[in-house]
């Protein structure tokens, strides 16, 4: 996802109402911003509502988006606030109080700084995971994030187990190299 493939969508999303553009645009930005929502709110299905909450804001405030100066961190900081909202909703309608549940950056334990530095270097491990070649992402996704076996893996990309480790440990390295 590069910034200018980004503000190519927005401006014929703000000057044509695209909705052709807003499709290429969340192709574009989906994977990345699923797994910050799915970062906060732990499953599947709420992710999804997570992010369709925030692509609506999104189309809702087009006409704005171009002035934005970093639209990365803008799309991050949207989907997380999202998640956060999210959790916040859900916990009030299933009556559970904030003792009994605590959210990433509800936690008393750490400064708002150590919060910060927290929240950057995830932004920055999606970002590199999001510059992995597709194969190699989606094991590392499968293995690393939604705890399947190398066996599950391989059956349901229709490769051997080696592949699996070769693809996870290219993965690794790469990751390595980005992040340090």
């Amino acid at each position: 996802m590069t910034e200018q493939d980004i503000r190519r969508y927005l401006r014929l999303m703000k000057e044509e109402d695209s909705e052709t553009a807003f499709r290429d645009f969340f192709n574009l930005t989906y994977d990345r911003l699923f797994r910050i929502a799915y970062h906060y709110v732990k499953r599947d299905d709420w992710a999804q509502e997570v992010m369709l909450d925030a692509y609506m804001s999104l189309w809702n405030h087009r006409s704005t988006l171009l002035e934005v100066s970093n639209l990365e961190n803008y799309l991050f900081t949207t989907t997380k606030n999202k998640a956060l909202t999210f959790l916040e909703n859900e916990q009030r309608y299933l009556g559970i109080t904030d003792d009994s549940v605590s959210t990433t950056t509800e936690d008393t334990s750490e400064s708002p700084e150590e919060v910060l530095i927290s929240e950057e270097l995830f932004a920055r491990y999606v970002k590199a995971l999001d510059r992995l070649p597709a194969r190699c992402r989606e094991v590392f996704v499968r293995l690393r994030e939604q705890g399947q076996s190398y066996a599950e893996v391989a059956e349901s990309m229709g490769i051997s187990e080696k592949t699996v480790d070769a693809q996870l440990q290219n993965a690794l390295t790469r990751l390595r190299e980005m992040l340090t």
